[in-house]
């Protein structure tokens, strides 16, 4: 995924670095290539979202490096408890293409790089500064499929009973949950299937999670 990567910068501030990636190999190239910046330190590897901001916390990054998927927590959801318990240490989500949407989520949870997991590696120690630096730095190849896709047609209820239909709830337990009756869960769910334009239930979640809407 990433390739070698030389720099060269000049001196100044260390940035301090956070990552968390759940899959062990991907964190171990991230730690690596990044520790070769002389201007960085990796400060705290993580393998799960929750843990982030107790960590963060401790070891006060500059930057958190985050990838979107992870147990626990989602990276984006990090991101949003991050901007509001330390503030001052920005957020770098690390992203795959096939969820473009999130694009949009990222941008309101204070996301300041958004940069997709098969970029060149330069790209991620370049992003890296320029969100220490205060910059908003976005790969254009997601702005382009973002735009391509547009927002969720989802209402915020639908997206939260699309969620929790993909747990495997059943519908009368979907209601329980999110203090809906049954009728209404079903409601939802026919208008998202309308929404979305899938054939089913299970055919509407898998658009809408490749999409990036919930």
């Amino acid at each position: 995924m990433w390739g070698a990567l030389v720099s060269t910068p000049g001196g100044g501030h260390v940035i301090r670095v956070l990552i968390a990636e759940d899959m062990h190999m991907i964190r171990g190239a991230l730690v690596a290539l990044l520790s070769l910046e002389e201007d960085m330190e990796v400060v705290a590897e993580l393998d799960r979202g929750d843990a982030v901001v107790e960590t963060a916390l401790r070891v006060r990054p500059d930057v958190a490096v985050l990838d979107i998927d992870m147990p626990g927590l989602d990276g984006l959801s990090v991101a949003a408890q991050l901007h509001e318990t330390l503030p001052d240490c920005r957020a770098l989500v690390l992203t795959g293409l096939s969820q473009p949407g999130n694009l949009l989520r990222a941008l309101k949870v204070h996301v300041r790089g958004f940069i997709v997991k098969d970029a060149p590696a330069g790209t991620l120690a370049a992003g890296v500064r320029r969100v220490a630096a205060g910059e908003r730095v976005i790969d254009p190849e997601l702005v382009a499929v973002a735009l391509e896709t547009g927002s969720s047609p989802l209402t915020a209820r639908e997206g939260d009973v699309l969620r929790a239909a993909d747990s495997g709830l059943p519908t009368e337990e979907i209601a329980r949950t999110l203090a809906l009756s049954p009728a209404t869960v079903r409601n939802y769910l026919s208008n998202a299937i309308s929404k979305v334009g899938g054939r089913n239930r299970i055919d509407t979640i898998r658009i809408a999670k490749d999409a990036g809407w919930i």
